[in-house]
């Protein structure tokens, strides 16, 4: 069965649910191939309309036949969802995705009764205009083409990549999953820093995000290492050598070090008290 064709069922349509949807049949997939259940009705109205897809408020009947379940619920609420759901899977069990933040393969296949397929994703929010940067961990019960399956459903969101170990995507968390705040944060104290030099708001604003997106775009169409381009823009003597020599004396990169750090070992502790309740 091509991917354009596969049965997928997701348990969740907010974000990361539509954002995937979105991507998915951008990507030329049947969307009478996907079902979203989700309780609101607003919400089912809105992803029918959009995209034609199908919409229940019920899990068992999203998952009957489901190739794929796509777990896009908040990590709150996951185990009482997986818990009623595991009795509704078809057999043998589809290849269960998650996009949860925090919530262990362990837990979610307990959750859901025993072993099952299972590939564990950390997406990130630019996910919503298929700009994502995704890690993804593959449970053992997961095969070779399950995983490329997961890895194409994905891919229909953004950037994907694969970690040797689950632990590490505590470390995607902090890394792509936090991320997009912490250029926001940069973002905004360019824009102010602008305006304090006497740009209007509206011109500071666009010219601190335009910078920012064609500096990603250079970077991700290069061969070259951020360091190396951030080098043949700075000249000697220059301007730009000289705002960098105030970041660096300010600490940038310890203290960016020490944020990825902290969010990290924050991860790690909501992970562990979301598995307490496997």
């Amino acid at each position: 069965m091509s991917l354009s064709q596969t049965r997928i069922a997701f348990i969740g349509g907010g974000n990361m649910a539509r954002s995937l949807v979105a991507g998915l049949i951008a990507d030329g997939h049947e969307p009478g191939a996907l079902i979203v259940s989700d309780p609101l009705a607003e919400m089912r109205s809105r992803l029918a309309e959009s995209y034609g897809v199908q919409t229940t408020d019920d899990n068992a009947t999203a998952v009957a036949g489901a190739d794929v379940v796509v777990l896009a619920i908040k990590p709150q609420v996951a185990p009482a969802v997986c818990r009623a759901l595991a009795a509704h899977l078809p057999q043998p069990a589809p290849l269960v995705i998650s996009v949860m933040a925090g919530v262990s393969e362990a837990a979610i296949a307990a959750w859901l009764g025993g072993e099952i397929p299972l590939v564990r994703s950390m997406p990130n929010t630019p996910m919503l205009v298929q700009s994502g940067a995704i890690g993804l961990h593959a449970g053992a019960g997961a095969s070779p083409a399950q995983r490329n399956l997961a890895e194409e459903i994905l891919r229909a969101g953004g950037l994907t990549r694969w970690v040797d170990s689950e632990a590490d995507l505590d470390t995607v968390t902090a890394v792509s999953g936090s991320g997009p705040a912490y250029f926001f944060l940069f973002m905004e104290a360019l824009e102010k820093a602008a305006v304090a030099e006497g740009l209007d708001a509206e011109t500071a604003r666009l010219l601190a995000i335009q910078t920012a997106l064609g500096a990603a775009r250079m970077a991700m169409a290069s061969d070259e290492s951020p360091g190396m381009l951030r080098q043949r823009v700075t000249s000697p003597g220059g301007t730009t050598e000289r705002a960098l020599g105030v970041l660096s004396d300010g600490g940038l990169e310890p203290l960016v070090a020490r944020a990825v750090a902290a969010a990290r070992y924050r991860a790690q502790e909501l992970s562990q008290l979301l598995g307490a309740d496997a």
